[in-house]
């Protein structure tokens, strides 16, 4: 008999729906908004409506309930406790689901980019985490809700420190950058002497470019600023440390399979911040790794691991090679 799977891949600004079968073969897909509780004025009831609403939209279309589907997995930004995890759970209970998983985007991209379904994925992207599944099945988020936790990365992260190196260099003894005149022309002054003023506004009224001073470290470190490439450097080695304390608190067989997803990993592909990255980790972890760049979409994570979750084994190379290219064939027809 023919069996349904389901998996959900949901970030901050949009979530993607999948509908397959327990052999691999593709049915439907639907995207609609996030689904994040975090996105939401009155959160978890938000995360509900928008859950409740992608998913009925994907399974009406084939006369379909969440009773009949075998295994499905949420994998959603803004699962980074066991307090949202349980009530995210609790959302996905109520709509009938009776075998699922729900956890943090992170997790994803381990199973879309390992051999064996197992490893480490460091996110670096507009924010980071980073997740790891073990060869046992257990699974470990290391980081993800910001500064206090050592979150030492991620675009805006880059972006707050290339200001504030400007400010260093302008009246507390730091290094002179090539930064400055970049910062100090999107923050529209002239004179130093406004700079703190400047700063403090595009703060408090959100008017921080982030993303063209993220891309401006980059450009400035490729050429040679020392300040930037000091930025990057230290951004490699926070997500090294992550990864490297993901290992040592798991139980994984060398080689350890690490995957590097989000924009500032693959489509910053700085060598500086990577070379950091890798010899933090072979400074602190005395096992052989293996560092892979996601390259396929983490929507496949959840559809691979959805039919692992119904069939009770990680999935043939060839089973997930036709989900990678299915997923992916329709993810870009979205672009």
């Amino acid at each position: 008999m023919e069996k349904f799977i389901m998996g959900v891949d949901g970030g901050n600004s949009k979530t993607d729906y999948f509908l397959f079968t327990n052999k691999g073969a593709f049915i439907d897909y639907y995207r609609g908004p996030t689904c994040s509780h975090e996105q939401f004025r009155d959160g978890y009831e938000g995360a509900r409506r928008a859950m409740k609403d992608g998913v009925s939209r994907l399974l009406d279309r084939r006369a379909l309930k969440p009773e009949d589907i075998a295994a499905a997995v949420f994998g959603l930004a803004g699962v980074d406790t066991p307090n949202q995890k349980e009530n995210i759970e609790k959302i996905v209970a109520e709509m009938g689901f009776s075998r699922f998983k729900v956890v943090n985007d992170s997790f994803l991209g381990i199973k879309a980019n390992t051999e064996k379904g197992y490893g480490v994925c460091s996110i670096n992207g507009t924010g980071t985490s980073c997740g790891a599944i073990d060869k046992r099945g257990n699974y470990l988020q290391v980081g993800g809700i910001g500064w206090i936790v050592g979150d030492d990365a991620g675009g805006g992260y880059i972006a707050r420190l290339a200001v504030r190196s400007v400010y260093l260099a302008a009246y507390r003894m730091g290094k002179a950058t090539s930064l400055t005149d970049i910062v100090m022309g999107k923050l529209g002054v002239s004179d130093k002497y406004y700079l703190m003023e400047a700063i403090s506004e595009a703060v408090t009224k959100r008017k921080m470019d982030y993303t063209d001073l993220t891309l401006a470290v980059f450009t400035e470190a490729e050429k040679g600023d020392a300040v930037a490439q000091e930025i990057l450097r230290s951004v490699g080695v926070s997500c090294a440390q992550a990864v490297s304390g993901a290992i040592l608190n798991m139980d994984f067989d060398p080689p350890v399979e690490v995957v590097l997803a989000g924009s500032v990993w693959v489509k910053g592909a700085s060598p500086i911040m990577i070379k950091a990255f890798e010899d933090e980790i072979a400074k602190n972890v005395q096992k052989e790794f293996r560092v892979l760049f996601l390259e396929v979409p983490p929507a496949t994570g959840a559809v691979i691991w959805a039919l692992e979750l119904a069939n009770g084994a990680f999935p043939d190379f060839e089973k997930r090679k036709q989900i990678i290219k299915t997923v992916s064939e329709y993810l870009e027809a979205e672009l």
